[in-house]
């Protein structure tokens, strides 16, 4: 009984060395815009993903440029060992929730005023390896 279960925790340790990830929060871009240029790198093999980051005219791809650098150096400094380019690293998950809002009241005609709404998310972008899908 003890050798099993030391065996699974040893496969999901493993398991968890495959994966980094990274996280942004409160970051005041809407969630909206920001979801756009996730969708954009979903799935993306890394290399790809800096690349299509790094050339979007968006500005929250700026952001999620620096997000996934933090989550490869994360990756690196779990796998000393291992080699990036070695390792296909892809983005297995991005996730966009929203946020805090910051609520201000604009004057408009007659006495009247319009709320507006400064929109804020988090972002969570979970990389994976290739090499741990194979085996």
């Amino acid at each position: 009984m003890g050798l099993r279960k030391r065996q699974s925790a040893e496969k999901i340790k493993e398991a968890k060395k495959q994966v980094a990830f990274a996280k942004l929060n409160n970051c005041p871009t809407s969630p909206r815009k920001m979801r756009i240029v996730a969708d954009s790198v979903r799935g993306k093999k890394v290399d790809m993903a800096l690349t299509i980051l790094k050339f979007s005219q968006k500005e929250a791809s700026n952001r999620l440029e620096k997000l996934l650098m933090s989550a490869i150096s994360n990756w690196q400094s779990k796998n000393e060992d291992a080699d990036v380019e070695q390792a296909n690293l892809f983005i297995k998950e991005i996730r966009v929730d929203s946020a805090g809002m910051l609520k201000r009241l604009r004057p408009a005609p007659q006495g009247r005023a319009h709320r507006i709404r400064k929109r804020s998310n988090h972002v969570t972008l979970i990389l994976g390896s290739q090499n741990s899908i194979e085996s």
